[in-house]
């Protein structure tokens, strides 16, 4: 991760008290810390070096030695620095700036934080499993969809629906030759945990999309696949979050199309000529 003021920002929520502190004073003091020992540091912050080591291996390096290379090398190619705090001062080209940033923040977070061993092992479930079923609650429906309308251009059979009544009924049918997606940005969702505890019960495999690692739906997940943005004000849920969920979507039908390359190619040649049909030609 070439940024990682990016990769501080796109966790931030997830972080408890102690390293929200180590956050805020690296954020805030970027030039100088650059240059610091971790002795030092934990001085000026005021806590542990093992806190900071912890911290370093948390947003996604291996030791302090390799978070502060990182945190130099990013500082130096990096042409602007937007936290994506909405003030009430701010003009609309600084607004702008500040989303588009929050939504490239959060595809990079996200990007490098995937686990190859766990998103190849999920594209084998999609590929064996008899039945897949995406669920999603509120924002996370419009993932959800998303998934079922791009996975129709493969041969899976899929099943997925915004009501969640359904979503329900859909998840009881499941069973342990199927494999259920579940997606929540916060991993809190009640309704969300609900159909994931059906599809534990019928023995169903349980990919968790999320912004959040440490949630109960995350937990209560065989793998999870997870998702990181920035909060930003005016705004619950970060649309940044929803961006890199998708892609992480788009990420999984690209991988199950390679694999089941002519398969595929011939389910979306039929659907290309029957959305052709719909066209309105001059």
């Amino acid at each position: 991760m070439n940024n990682v003021a990016e990769a501080i920002r796109s966790q931030y929520q997830q972080l408890h008290p102690g390293e929200k502190k180590i956050a805020d004073y690296i954020l805030t003091n970027q030039e100088t810390v650059a240059d610091a020992t971790i002795q030092g540091l934990s001085y000026k912050i005021g806590t542990s070096t093992a806190s900071i080591s912890r911290f370093a291996r948390h947003i996604g390096y291996p030791n302090f030695r390799d978070f502060l290379i990182a945190l130099s090398a990013g500082r130096k190619s990096s042409s602007s620095d937007f936290f994506t705090e909405i003030k009430q001062e701010d003009q609309s080209e600084q607004i702008v700036k500040k989303l588009f940033s929050a939504g490239v923040s959060a595809l990079t977070a996200t990007a490098a934080k995937l686990d190859m061993t766990d998103l190849n092992k999920v594209v084998d479930w999609l590929v064996s499993s008899s039945k897949i079923g995406f669920f999603g609650i509120g924002g996370s429906s419009i993932v959800a969809f998303n998934a079922y309308h791009k996975f129709l251009r493969t041969n899976l059979n899929i099943v997925s629906h915004p009501d969640y009544d359904i979503q329900i009924m859909q998840a009881a049918h499941l069973t342990s030759r199927d494999l259920g997606i579940v997606i929540s940005h916060s991993g809190r969702n009640q309704d969300t945990l609900l159909v994931e505890n059906k599809l534990r019960e019928n023995g169903s495999k349980i990919v968790a999309i999320t912004a959040f690692p440490e949630s109960p739906i995350a937990k209560n997940a065989d793998i999870v696949l997870n998702s990181y943005s920035e909060e930003v004000n005016f705004r619950q849920e970060s649309m940044s979050s929803l961006v890199a969920q998708i892609t992480i979507i788009d990420t999984l039908f690209t991988l199950v199309g390679h694999r089941l390359n002519k398969e595929t190619d011939q389910v979306i040649g039929t659907m290309r000529r029957v959305i052709e049909q719909t066209r309105v030609h001059k």
